[in-house]
């Protein structure tokens, strides 16, 4: 029986294609294959370090569809290496679903560690760094939007978001709209020449962006919400109703973030305002 292949997750640079590590070179060079997210990015990096190995493209739109054919190379012994346009794979990129099955069918798997946005932008905050949050990119649409900043706010650890520079305004606004004393950190081209990491309150940084162009990927780092969760927890679930319907939630939303925030079930939350509103 043959011996079963291997992946490998490749940390890639960030930015600065000296952030690689020796490790990471050989592995790409010695894989029958490496996945990434699009050729024509990945092909800057290999070229760079002199590594030929062929490049295949394995994507969100991709993923499911190519599951089997990676998988059976892995049984049938292939060493393959995946890797995302930067830093690690998996985070917020694809990958945790072939990851997943490699699990299941006992197919070895191998991490290579590296440059990580999120990790530096935090190190870069100033922010407390003992508990965070990773929260990702916000969705597009519309109410989840406003869904995950408002997770986002109330996080009682430091939070951390990636964000384009086409939504970052967005973004700013609904954070600055919600609370605009929270002090926060906005770095961008980590590790590249025109890296810039600038901290002050949502409102100040909401400001700033709205003069200057936004350029670049970007991480946004949230000071924890604990001191407005507190405020919050010590409210009626009445005052906390009024106050959230007042703010635009609709009700599931309101008895939603209630029960968060009071440390309660949502079924528990509803019955208690089913029963004062009979009784009103």
């Amino acid at each position: 029986m043959n011996k079963k292949g291997k992946l490998y997750l490749v940390a890639t640079p960030i930015g600065n294609l000296e952030d690689i590590t020796l490790r990471a070179l050989r592995i790409l060079k010695e894989a029958d294959i490496i996945l990434c997210e699009d050729t024509r990015q990945s092909i800057k990096l290999l070229n760079h370090y002199e590594i030929t190995n062929h490049l295949e493209a394995y994507h969100k739109f991709n993923e499911k569809e190519n599951l089997e054919k990676i998988l059976k190379r892995l049984i049938e012994g292939e060493e393959i290496a995946l890797i995302s346009d930067a830093g690690l794979p998996l985070i917020s990129d694809p990958g945790s679903i072939l990851v997943s099955e490699c699990r299941k069918r006992e197919i070895p798997v191998e991490v290579i560690p590296g440059a990580n946005a999120a990790l530096s932008a935090l190190q870069l905050s100033g922010l407390d760094t003992n508990r965070f949050t990773f929260f990702g990119f916000p969705d597009k649409d519309k109410k989840k939007r406003r869904e995950f900043i408002e997770e986002a706010l109330n996080c009682p650890n430091t939070a951390i978001i990636y964000e384009s520079p086409h939504q970052l305004k967005k973004t700013l606004e609904a954070i600055k709209n919600k609370d605009p004393n929270r002090k926060l950190s906005i770095s961008r081209e980590i590790t590249k020449k025109f890296e810039e990491t600038l901290t002050g309150t949502a409102q100040e940084l909401y400001d700033y962006y709205s003069l200057n162009l936004a350029k670049g990927e970007f991480v946004i780092v949230l000071d924890k919400g604990t001191q407005k969760k507190d405020q919050d927890s010590s409210k009626s679930i009445e005052e906390l109703l009024k106050e959230y319907l007042n703010n635009g939630l609709t009700e599931k939303e309101a008895i939603k973030k209630i029960a968060i925030t009071k440390n309660l079930k949502k079924r528990d939350v509803y019955s208690q305002i089913k029963i004062k509103n009979k009784n009103a």
